[in-house]
């Protein structure tokens, strides 16, 4: 291509003019060759006039002439004529006659490098002087690409119509020719097939690539990006991408937006150009050796593109090519990616009805991908973009169920905020029981029944309390058996759960919370997580199992975020206080309840768990009036609010106990009395507390009888540690009226109950002198495990296998030892009286004893035993 151009060059020097058009993409090296027939020439003696037409200029008329004769000594441009136009045919003579003059004393080159941008003045004055220069040692270099369009269309048209025109066309390296500038260059390392993939073949580009690997080549970090951002590649980039023109530079940007979904049609609607337009900017980019099809070879090249436009100008494309994408029928998170990276441009929503509805669409796939940090993104996002009241409503409440899922605190402000927008006057038509459902699964009882009741759904002096704890057990199950934990049946679930535990069913409770904790385990939702864990811990501590309630209360809190604890922050530690309480390890508890916590977290259901965990907790320490206020205090808010249920949280009967601590027996039994007055006094657990109480408070000649009924009840409940305390009680009582036998033996099945569960402090209260057989923290033994060490003397003895106990002879042995005569263990088990002493019998025997008083304490009933209570 060299020797053409010194071809015509020595023609021109002979006498003869010539004209020469290089074609070739930006970087392909059109201009290195114009630069190096202008160095040749100059040696040559030939002047030289040489210009560089570019796109800022080209509305300049006459700016590529002006830069042609600037060095040409007297050589002047025309006047404008006296009407302020220059006469445009006498303009032209005279340029072109001034050329040929200068051509007299030595040939002279006039080479325009990138002449598509040049102004439509000076590509006349050019076109003329092609024509008109036949006979002049006149040499015409022009550099141009095929693909940008001209001021004048019919330029090159022109051109060719002349007899000494010659077009040479550069296109890039092809992959062997990449090879050899590799291997020239020493980066034979890079590789031919990756440099000519990344570069296309470009020799700038490949220039930069070389230069930026040779730069690179030491450093051997993982974390090393190669090319790398704002690096002599993507500096190169840049420069190709603007040499190529305004179009191809539009089509760059809508292709980098784009991505995969840019398709020709699409490229000419995200860079608002015709599609004839589009195919020129592609086919530039192409020949660049950056386009392959409608893609970048290489993510460097689309990063360099997109970090080139600016943040302003790229977010007014972005939502530009979100428009386009939509209006074309792509997949909402696509056309939401758009939209959230012009978000973070500072680009400002505009408010049209397609955003919200699209960023809607899309955070609920993101959802269903498990993003849910994602979806609250494009939730917020399309909370701004001035949607009206109803859509800002529905956003803000699925918002607020979204964050739910990770903070249940954020979830809390955001409800917040819809609770005062309802308050202010603003619409939510529709949007009122899902709002209840928020503020009901936060605590909220008393707002979310303000808002039920507010728009006439609810029964007049019905609460949300009500209802949860109304729910029969059956009920319940059939809701836990149908619902899929979803952010709309999380509140439901979670009430069907406490409904269970309101309704005496901690078994129950505890196989369903831990169902649905493993479904929030894996729906990666720790703020569902927690829920269900605190759930599960209070169930748990309603079994009597202080140590995996104190485990299970630890992690809902662990995975709740550090900062901004909320409302429901109190349940899992409500749940945690209690349980260290329980087993005695009150400096743990202690820390939990020194803080002061603000008088909004306490206005809740959770907030008032938490005051009565710290109620319990002073009793435990020997703070009776500081428990008694925390109680009376719960009492207060649960009466104003309309919630004043036992089922759901006994105060009267923990007040009943700080008074007894402080000696007003008359007091604690009339809070008894009124607990056992009430409608939820049917229930056991319920029951069995107020029937304790009363039975401590009043006449000690009822209470053993009054104590034996708590024990029922409790027992009845599922509440083991209570049932060791009604137990313990009970047996004080018979000592102290005589049955110092029955008494003892009620007060060791008490504290063995005690030490089962791990309550530590309670075994100390019920046997101050007895030592623990194992540490509060350790497990309990399983029945097996009793069973065998009931056996132990046997084992003990040569030649004498251990004897197990039959299921039947375990259950009666169990009773026994509880105190029961003959007779109540055989209403008990359904067993006539005389097979309940053949039984009997058989123990003695096994176990190598002669009497009830030598049964093991640690004695239990069978799982299934059934027992009439």
């Amino acid at each position: 291509m060299i020797d053409a151009l010194d071809e015509a060059l020595a023609d021109c020097t002979a006498g003869g003019s010539h004209t020469v058009l290089i074609e070739g993409a930006a970087g392909c090296g059109r201009s290195v060759l114009a630069d190096t027939v202008t160095e040749r020439a100059a040696e040559a003696g030939v002047l030289v006039l040489s210009a560089v037409a570019t796109s800022a200029e080209r509305q300049f008329p006459r700016g590529v002439l002006r830069q042609l004769v600037h060095r040409a000594t007297g050589f002047r441009l025309p006047d404008d004529g006296p009407g302020g136009e220059p006469s445009r045919v006498e303009a032209l003579r005279e340029f072109c006659d001034r050329v040929c003059e200068l051509s007299l004393d030595r040939p002279v080159l006039l080479c325009v490098d990138d002449v598509q941008h040049a102004d439509a003045e000076s590509l006349r004055h050019l076109q003329y002087l092609v024509r008109h220069a036949r006979g002049s040692r006149v040499l015409v270099v022009l550099t141009g690409s095929p693909h940008a369009p001209s001021q004048d269309p019919f330029f090159t048209t022109e051109l060719m119509r002349q007899p000494h025109f010659r077009r040479l066309r550069i296109g890039p390296l092809s992959r062997t020719q990449t090879a050899r500038f590799l291997d020239q260059d020493g980066c034979g390392d890079l590789g031919a097939d990756e440099a000519h993939r990344i570069g296309g073949g470009n020799p700038l580009l490949l220039r930069a690539l070389t230069d930026e690997y040779a730069d690179t080549a030491g450093d051997t970090h993982d974390e090393a990006v190669f090319p790398a951002p704002g690096g002599p590649f993507a500096q190169a980039v840049v420069a190709c991408v603007h040499r190529a023109g305004p179009v191809a530079t539009a089509v760059a940007r809508a292709v980098a937006l784009l991505g995969d979904h840019a398709s020709p049609a699409r490229v000419a609607g995200a860079a608002d150009l015709s599609g004839a337009a589009a195919a020129r900017g592609l086919a530039a980019l192409r020949a660049a050796g950056l386009l392959d099809g409608v893609r970048f070879r290489h993510p460097a090249v689309r990063d360099a593109v997109l970090e080139e436009t600016g943040p302003a100008t790229r977010g007014r494309l972005l939502r530009h090519t979100a428009r386009v994408l939509h209006e074309d029928g792509v997949p909402a998170p696509a056309v939401a990616e758009l939209l959230l990276i012009a978000a973070a441009d500072g680009e400002v929503a505009t408010g049209e009805p397609w955003d919200a509805e699209v960023l809607r669409e899309a955070a609920e796939k993101s959802l269903a991908r498990g993003e849910a940090r994602t979806a609250v993104r494009l939730l917020e996002l399309a909370l701004e973009t001035g949607a009206d009241d109803q859509v800002r409503a529905s956003l803000g409440i699925r918002l607020a169920q979204i964050t739910a899922r990770f903070d249940p605190a954020a979830a809390e402000r955001r409800v917040d905020d819809l609770l005062e927008t309802v308050r202010s006057g603003r619409p939510a038509t529709g949007h009122e029981q899902p709002l209840a459902g928020l503020l009901l699964a936060q605590g909220r009882v008393s707002d979310a029944a303000e808002l039920i009741l507010g728009t006439g759904a609810g029964e007049a002096g019905a609460t949300p309390l009500d209802a949860m704890v109304d729910t029969s057990p059956g009920a319940a199950e059939r809701l836990l058996r149908s619902a899929r934990l979803t952010d709309a049946t999380l509140a439901p679930l979670a009430q069907a759960v406490t409904s269970l535990l309101c309704s005496e069913q901690p078994d129950l409770a505890v196989r369903w919370s831990r169902k649905l904790l493993d479904e929030a385990d894996r729906c990666q939702a720790p703020g569902w997580s927690s829920v269900f864990g605190t759930l599960h811990a209070e169930s748990l501590l309603r079994l009597g199992d202080l140590r995996g309630a104190h485990t299970r209360a630890t992690a809902a809190l662990a995975v709740l975020p550090a900062q901004g604890h909320g409302t429901f922050s109190c349940a899992p530690t409500a749940v945690l206080v209690r349980a260290c309480t329980a087993m005695g390890q009150y400096t743990e508890a202690s820390r939990l309840t020194e803080r002061q916590l603000p008088r909004r977290q306490l206005m809740s259901l959770h907030g008032l768990a938490y005051l009565r965990a710290r109620g319990l907790h002073h009793l435990a320490v020997h703070q009776p009036h500081a428990a008694l206020a925390d109680f009376l205090e719960i009492g207060r808010l649960m009466e104003s609010w309309g919630v004043d249920r036992p089922a759901f949280l006994p105060w009267r009967t923990d007040a009943a106990r700080a008074l007894l601590c402080l000696g007003e027996d008359h007091r604690a039994e009339q809070f008894a009395l009124r607990q056992l007055a009430m409608s939820d006094a049917q229930r056991p657990h319920v029951r069995g507390l107020a029937l304790r109480m009363r039975a401590l408070a009043g006449n000690s000649q009822r209470r053993p009888t009054v104590l034996a009924q708590a024990i029922d009840e409790l027992h009845r409940s599922g509440d083991r540690v209570e049932t060791a305390r009604a137990m313990a009680d009970l047996g004080r009582a018979l000592q102290e009226n005589g049955s110092s036998s029955k008494g003892c033996v009620m007060v060791r099945s008490a504290w063995q109950l005690a030490k089962d569960t791990g309550a530590a402090p309670l075994c100390q209260e019920i046997l101050p002198d007895a030592p623990l057989a194992t540490a509060p923290g350790a497990a309990a033994a399983t029945p097996e495990a009793r069973t065998s060490r009931a056996g132990k003397a046997d084992k003990d003895r040569p030649g004498t296998a251990p004897a197990r106990l039959s299921g039947s002879e375990q259950r009666v042995a169990t009773l026994a030892a509880q105190g029961l005569t003959n007779r109540e263990i055989s209403a008990r088990l359904f067993l006539t009286v005389s097979t309940v002493e053949q039984h009997l019998t058989r123990v003695y025997r096994k176990l190598r004893i002669t009497s009830r008083g030598d049964l093991p304490l640690d004695l239990e009933l069978a799982e299934g035993a059934p027992v009439r209570t």
